[in-house]
């Protein structure tokens, strides 16, 4: 089963926009098709890059697609609850098993919460989602923004950069000091920066994330 047939399925595409519009309707950033398709192109970015075979790359493309579809149950536990769903989906569209396996054990380990890199497709996953911070991501007015709102608000510029020979993966940020603070940006994201670092280790990469020119990790 290909990516595509996945992306063209009319199911898997109702849960992702319900899942977003339940988000959007308790104040959280966009969890729609940008963030899904953004997921989708850095691990084909990464899985390229480091000379994955095809199969794997199809595997990892679909896990970041359908990987936020537990938020249309309830936020709490949504990376199980889509891991659930992704696996009845899947299974009526007739997807051997074993593919199914690797689908799940990265959508069930993607919430910083309970994750870990437990496969190639979940590592590539992790660090795809969790590097997605940018403006574009919120939704509200500036008057009624959190510290969340704010951090991804101040990104000008988001960029993440595989040196397979460097062996590094790195998150360039460039970041408006005037709406968010370097301290403000780490008490938010340290906890999903970490687990970015075990994901980069399972592929014997070292990760690093800079901010406005200045390398922090």
């Amino acid at each position: 089963m290909t990516f595509e047939e996945v992306r063209q399925n009319k199911e898997i595409a109702t849960y992702i926009s319900s899942a977003d519009r339940y988000l959007q309707a308790i104040g959280y950033t966009e969890h729609s098709f940008a963030h899904v398709g953004h997921c989708v192109d850095v691990v084909e970015y990464i899985l390229k890059n480091l000379s994955y075979d095809q199969h794997t790359i199809e595997l990892a493309k679909i896990a970041a697609y359908m990987h936020d579809i537990g938020n249309i149950i309830n936020r709490e536990d949504h990376a199980k609850t889509g891991a659930i769903m992704a696996f009845r989906l899947l299974d009526k569209m007739g997807m051997p098993t074993e593919d199914i396996a690797s689908i799940i054990m990265a959508i069930g380990n993607h919430d910083e919460s309970s994750a870990y890199p437990v496969n190639v497709v979940s590592s590539a996953l992790i660090l795809a989602d969790k590097t997605d911070v940018r403006r574009s991501r919120v939704r509200k007015n500036i008057s009624e923004f959190g510290i969340h709102d704010r951090v991804n608000y101040a990104v000008m510029e988001s960029k993440v950069v595989l040196d397979a020979e460097k062996k590094t993966f790195t998150l360039n940020l460039t970041i408006d000091n005037t709406i968010c603070s370097i301290m403000d940006y780490f008490e938010i994201f340290l906890s999903r920066m970490m687990l970015c670092k075990k994901a980069a280790a399972y592929f014997n990469l070292t990760f690093h994330l800079c901010i406005n020119k200045q390398s922090l990790l």
